[in-house]
This record gives structure tokens, C-alpha cells and sequence, in this order.
């Protein structure tokens, strides 16, 4: 049962926010990550995105909370399906984000083979765009999902957040206690390029 569903595209921090909502609720939560550990979700996120109705607990099963891609781009479907979830938007500038994606994820998206390109691909031409390479198009999508998502009309279900904005704006959210423990900024550009590009 999720408790969270996270709306907001990658590269807002939401690696960040994994791990945060990991320490606060205990559980695991679904990334982008997760899926090169579950390659078998990777038919299951295919057929989400042309639109096939499929069995969300085959994905979700032990996980408390969903954030970045695949999942933020079914938001919609997601907080239907948990009424009780908080809907958490994660973003940023469109301009930071559109440097942050187009030197991490977009390059490596495009360099890519076999299933998980394929799932991306199929993802981005039915939920985002697939014109990865051009500013134009990729800022216009991120700009028009974080619109349809602020006007949903969820109230108090959803919250806006910022990594910058750390523990505060969660843990009220959620009703649990701030952490002593810092909060884990993760997967900078600087730090997604040494590992991956």
C-alpha cells in the first residue's frame, strides 16, 4: 500500500527524496533504480504507458512510496488507486532542470539499448516527448506535467517540494518527527556524471 506517490519527473531531486522517505517511513521506495533491479516490471511499465490497464501491486509489492520515473508519469492513475497517498511534486526552475536532464539522463537514455531503452522510449512518446534533444520540447513537457499535476485539484493530498526544502515540508506533511540526521542530498549532476557518462 503506497503511502506516497510521487508526481514530480526526474532530476528534482528525487533521489534525494527516496532516501528520505525510506528513513522516515521505514520501507522501500520505487525509483528509476529499481528497475534495472526488477527487469521483469520493465513489460509492465510498456504496457502502462500505451495505456493498458495492468496490475500495479505486481509492481509495488513491498514498497511504501513511488518516486521519479516510470512511476511520476502515472501520478494520476497512482493517487486514484491509493486515495490515502500523498501526492508529492517534486521540482525545480525548468531552466536548472532542463541542464541538469540534458547532461545526465537524456544523453545516456539515447545511447541505450535493448528493454529498458525500449520502456523509456515508450514511456516518453506517450507521457513526456520523445524529442529528448531539443530544449524546446523537453521544457514544455516538464512544464505542462508539473501543470496538470498542480491542477488536479488535490488539496491537501498534494505537496510542492524543493530538495532544498530537506525534512520540514515531509515530515509535516506526514505528521512524523524532523530527523537529527541531515538530509541526504543525492545523485548530483557533477556525481551522475562520474558514474554513469
Amino acid at each position: 500500500m503506497l503511502k506516497v506517490v510521487g508526481a514530480g519527473l526526474g532530476r528534482t531531486g528525487t533521489k534525494s527524496l527516496k532516501f528520505a522517505l525510506e528513513h522516515l517511513l521505514g520501507k522501500p521506495c520505487y525509483h528509476m533504480a529499481e528497475v534495472f533491479s526488477h527487469p521483469e516490471h520493465i513489460p509492465l511499465w510498456r504496457a502502462a504507458s500505451r495505456g493498458e490497464r495492468i496490475d500495479w501491486s505486481a509492481i509495488f509489492d513491498g514498497y511504501i512510496a513511488t518516486v521519479d520515473w516510470p512511476s511520476s508519469s502515472f501520478w494520476l492513475e497512482l493517487s486514484t488507486l491509493y486515495p490515502d497517498a500523498l501526492v508529492i511534486l517534486s521540482y525545480r526552475d525548468a531552466d536548472s532542470w532542463w541542464q541538469s536532464a540534458s547532461s545526465t539522463i537524456f544523453p545516456r537514455i539515447r545511447t541505450s539499448e535493448g528493454e529498458w531503452r525500449s520502456m523509456v522510449n515508450e514511456l516518453f512518446e506517450h507521457r513526456f516527448t520523445p524529442d529528448t534533444a531539443h530544449r524546446s520540447a523537453c521544457v514544455e513537457a516538464f512544464n505542462q506535467h508539473n501543470e496538470r499535476v498542480r491542477n488536479a485539484g488535490l488539496g491537501h493530498r498534494l505537496l510542492e517540494w524543493q530538495a532544498s526544502d530537506g525534512w520540514e515540508p515531509l515530515c509535516r506533511a506526514l505528521d512524523l518527527e524532523i530527523p537529527k540526521e541531515a538530509f541526504p542530498h543525492a545523485n548530483s549532476t557533477a556525481a551522475y556524471i562520474q558514474k554513469h557518462l
